[in-house]
């Protein structure tokens, strides 16, 4: 089973209940284990970013934890039942594969996912007209979705997932095919959802959106999870790195700098010492080293991704998407 350094085991977490616990989760296709031995916590009213490169895994989970598939092994528990399908009409599902019947008009189209999940349909089309108006879109509602680019037909099959308002949110690659300022949109509304206790899911490949949106992430690579936790936790991993510049090169300061300081003209970097930077800070003034500037920067997810989960599967990573990762 993989190991989960930021999920402790069920009864020893602290915090807010979960929206999903899931532990042990196997599933195998002809043999091969394409998700083996998954555990993941899930608080509510988290935003939880499942982040890995394509073929890691990601979408199986996602199958499994909605009902749309069985594991083979392990147990899952969502929204406090044990059978997903218990609980169906609480969850909002965006799939990879996005569709929507050509000839439906955007207010139909949204209110017949909801209808999907339990919503009736006068209310559904009602609440399809609110939503519309209110992310910019009024204008399109009577549209026929073929009629529309493929960003606006998109976002119509996000307010799909929405319209019913359910209580757990989980999208599957939401930012494929929106440019920037429709991401910038879709992160704005996934936080907004999160402050009102929705719990939202959302797998990606594109550490910047994880990064800038998640209070925890799960790392997969391979079917396996080497990391589940908070985002901090995870950039935790590897120490903060200092830079420093001086203006003298040469003094017993130096024998302070740990043993990875490094220099590139008149500036030093190093990791973080173990007791901080204050011993450090002493010496550099005591031996007159003529501090010219002193910074801290903690490691970013992409650093921590690298170490947790390896160059092989950071470089599957960045050639899934070598456009977004530049964001």
């Amino acid at each position: 089973m993989a190991s989960n350094e930021g999920a402790p085991p069920s009864g020893e977490r602290s915090g807010p209940p979960l929206a999903i616990e899931a532990r042990g989760l196997v599933k195998r296709f002809d043999g091969f284990a394409a998700v083996d031995g998954i555990d993941l916590l899930v608080p509510e009213g988290a935003v939880y970013g499942i982040l890995g490169p394509n073929g890691a895994g990601k979408t199986t989970t996602l199958r499994m934890l909605l009902g749309i598939i069985d594991p083979d092994e392990g147990l899952r528990r969502i929204l406090g039942a044990d059978r997903p399908h218990d609980v169906a009409t609480r969850i909002g599902y965006l799939p990879e594969e996005r569709g929507l019947y050509p000839s439906m008009k955007a207010v139909d189209a949204i209110a017949f996912v909801g209808a999907l999940r339990g919503l009736p349909r006068k209310e559904g089309r009602r609440r399809a007209y609110e939503l519309l108006e209110e992310h910019g879109l009024g204008y399109a509602a009577d549209r026929q979705i073929r009629q529309l680019s493929k960003g606006m037909a998109q976002q119509v099959q996000i307010l799909g997932t929405l319209v019913h308002r359910p209580r757990l949110v989980i999208f599957d690659e939401p930012f494929s095919g929106l440019d920037a300022l429709n991401q910038g949109r879709l992160e704005r509304m996934m936080r907004g959802l999160a402050e009102d206790g929705t719990t939202v899911i959302f797998s990606t490949h594109v550490i910047a959106h994880a990064e800038r949106l998640c209070d925890e992430v799960a790392i997969i690579a391979g079917g396996k999870v080497p990391f589940a936790g908070p985002v901090d936790v995870a950039r935790d991993r590897i120490p903060a790195q200092v830079r420093l510049e001086t203006r003298r090169h040469e003094g017993a300061w130096r024998a302070a700098l740990p043993c990875d300081a490094r220099r590139e003209g008149d500036i030093w970097y190093f990791s973080l010492p173990e007791g901080g930077i204050e011993p450090l800070l002493r010496a550099l003034i005591e031996g007159e080293a003529g501090i010219l500037s002193l910074s801290i920067e903690r490691a970013g997810l992409h650093d921590a991704f690298v170490a947790i989960a390896g160059e092989a599967a950071a470089r599957a990573l960045a050639q899934d998407s070598p456009v977004e990762q530049k964001q």
